[in-house]
Order: structure tokens, then C-alpha cells, then sequence
């Protein structure tokens, strides 16, 4: 993951993401970089717009978000139904202890 941060850090100040500004990054962080992945890296993220895939990334939460709130919601009436009956079950136990 720190090979992507690292890429990541060099696309933000708009410099070239080649081996040796990974490597650099990589030993700045204190990390051991092993240069077959760095080049694997490199080599991957060629013709890559890092923008368009970032903004891709970024959005793609997002439209998950609605399926997730759709399957909680379904789940929610079960769960409010069940916290219900555990406060009432306390306070009458509380209530035995004033009389």
C-alpha cells in the first residue's frame, strides 16, 4: 500500500512518477523499497489519467452507499423493536428498588 500512497503523494505535487522519485518517497517514509515492485508500479500506472482513476475511486463509495443504507434500513425495525424490550426489562428492575 505504501508503494500506491507513494505514487499518490507524487501525482499531488505534480511531479513524475518514475522509479526514482518512488524510491525516494518510499526511503523517506523509513520503508525498505524492493525495486521489482517499484518498477511493477511504475510500469502499471503508465497511461493511467491518476485523476480519473482517483475521482472513480472516490465515487464509487458512494454509489454503494445507497444499496447499504437500503439493507440497514430493512434490518433497523428488528433491532429498535429489540433495544425497546432490553431498556424496558431494566428500568422495571430499577424501579422495584424505590418502592
Amino acid at each position: 500500500m505504501e508503494y500506491v500512497y507513494a505514487a499518490m503523494l507524487l501525482h499531488s505535487a505534480e511531479t513524475e512518477i518514475d522509479e526514482k522519485a518512488v524510491t525516494a518517497v518510499l526511503k523517506a517514509a523509513g520503508v525498505s523499497a524492493d525495486s521489482a515492485r517499484v518498477k511493477a508500479l511504475v510500469a502499471s500506472l503508465s497511461g493511467v489519467d491518476i485523476a480519473e482513476a482517483m475521482a472513480t475511486a472516490v465515487a464509487a463509495p458512494a454509489a454503494a452507499a445507497p444499496v447499504a443504507a437500503a439493507a440497514s434500513a430493512d434490518a433497523a425495525p428488528a433491532e429498535e423493536a429489540e433495544e425497546e424490550e432490553e431498556e424496558e426489562g431494566g428500568f422495571e428492575g430499577l424501579g422495584s428498588l424505590f418502592g
